[in-house]
């Protein structure tokens, strides 16, 4: 499968092993840096998601400090009462150069990273074919 020329390919992963296929997820390995840390992690990518969201601990193990967060973010959905933060990060998809992605750092870790369309899917192009369990990315 490529459907974008240039695009890196990566396998939908289980969420749950317990019910097969049907619990697979485009899941992006990634590694997010703030330097001097950085850490390896996978993003759920959604399309529905206005915003790309960290849990508390990835913004932690960064080395960000919540009181030091200027910039509140008001998140919406079953998130809405979560209290969130703007935090700007260094990210690195596969072979492709860094780019800059904004999240709304939220105070809880029962949410998974998120990308969303601020700024994921303004950064890159993805398309997706369930039926083959793949999907594929492309900086734009």
């Amino acid at each position: 499968m490529k459907m974008i020329p240039g695009a890196e390919t990566f396998p939908f992963l289980p969420t749950n092993p317990a019910t097969g296929p049907l619990a697979l997820m485009p899941l992006l390995p990634l590694r997010l840096e703030l330097p001097p840390q950085s850490i390896s992690v996978l993003g759920l990518l959604d399309t529905a998601s206005a915003v790309n969201v960290l849990p508390l601990d990835i913004g932690l193990q960064l080395g960000a400090v919540w009181d030091d967060q200027k910039m509140s973010v008001q998140l919406t959905g079953n998130l809405a009462s979560v209290p969130a933060c703007g935090l700007v990060v260094s990210a690195i998809v596969g072979r492709f150069l860094p780019v800059r992605l904004a999240f709304a750092w939220a105070q809880t870790n029962h949410v998974p990273l998120i990308l969303g369309q601020l700024n994921f899917f303004a950064e890159f192009d993805a398309y997706f074919s369930r039926s083959t369990a793949l999907f594929e990315v492309k900086p734009k």
